[in-house]
């Protein structure tokens, strides 16, 4: 099933969840250093771009929708970064302060077109900050479509099932990237959309299809979800719903980097929802978008057009 551009103009997606800067510090390699057995990189460029949850809602934008963000950042550098890359993206924000918090950022360092390293700069936000949060997603609430929990596990949802009873209580549907293994907390949600690895931390390994398939619909209706998207890489990925399952292949194409194709398949799912598309016939799109993805380095985004090819 296709979508046209005015469709997806009307869709408007509240994503709520971890947001992050991305910096990329790339550099020649030359040499090893003297003082332990590491290459000595030589910085030559710096890139800054969205991540976590800021990745997402670009991810919205860039296909055609209407993205609010609400986040929570600290009061330093990388918050005004990120904020600086927001008003440049179209992505309506909403973020939070928190003087105490420490601006999640994820440092990668390129050499020979790779990654050599990752640093992160993280902490949790307060307690306070995030109840005030909960109030400003109320209040956002009634102007969306469908509301996007984007789950780094850094403490910004908090207070998630709060808001997954409030947004399903106004009719929305409510979409899910999550975390850690204690998945009752997003009990009541539309669809989640976990990785294998995601999944087996929560319901163990599979050793044949038939055991995922009886686990994965055992989750679902434990959790009262409408579905469950498994994102399964070079397997593409399978729905679990009331009608049973429903598979896509991967798109064959050469991979470059995954950095962020989980937030691609959501974004383009959840768009796709909010213009009025069932999740059976948005997931293939979605799907074809994160195959799109995988092909571009680091976090990225996919067009319109791209996706329509």
């Amino acid at each position: 099933m296709t979508v046209n551009i005015q469709q997806l103009s009307l869709a408007h997606v509240l994503v709520v969840g971890d947001v992050m800067l991305d910096r990329y510090w790339y550099g020649a390699v030359d040499r090893i250093s003297p003082e332990a057995p590491v290459p000595v990189v030589r910085i030559t460029r710096e890139e800054n771009r969205l991540g976590g949850c800021a990745n997402v809602a670009y991810n919205v934008v860039s296909l055609g929708g209407k993205a609010s963000l609400l986040s929570v950042v600290g009061d330093d550098e990388a918050s005004h970064l990120l904020e600086d890359l927001v008003a440049k993206t179209g992505i309506a924000p909403h973020l939070g302060r928190d003087s105490q918090l420490k601006t999640t950022v994820k440092l990668r360092i390129i050499g020979r077109q790779q990654q050599l390293l990752r640093v992160d700069f993280e902490n949790t936000p307060q307690n306070e900050v995030l109840a005030s949060q909960t109030d400003q997603f109320l209040q956002l609430l009634p102007t969306h479509n469908v509301v996007l929990f984007s789950d780094y596990g850094k403490g910004g949802l908090a207070h998630v099932s709060q808001m997954i009873a409030a947004a399903r209580a106004a009719g929305k549907a409510v979409l899910i990237d999550p975390k850690g293994s204690d998945y009752s907390r997003y009990a009541g949600a539309t669809c989640i959309t976990p990785n294998r690895a995601e999944l087996e931390q929560v319901i163990g390994k599979w050793s044949t299809e038939a055991e995922l398939v009886q686990k994965a619909h055992a989750l679902r209706q434990e959790l009262k979800l409408d579905a469950l998207l498994l994102t399964r890489s070079e397997e593409g990925m399978t729905l679990f719903d009331a009608q049973g399952e429903l598979t896509v292949s991967a798109q064959a194409r050469e991979v470059f980097d995954v950095t962020g194709a989980g937030d691609t398949v959501i974004a383009t799912l959840a768009t796709l929802v909010a213009a009025g598309l069932s999740l059976r016939d948005a997931m293939p799109l979605a799907n074809k978008a994160g195959g799109v993805v995988v092909g571009k380095f680091g976090t990225a985004t996919v067009s319109y057009e791209e996706l329509m090819a």
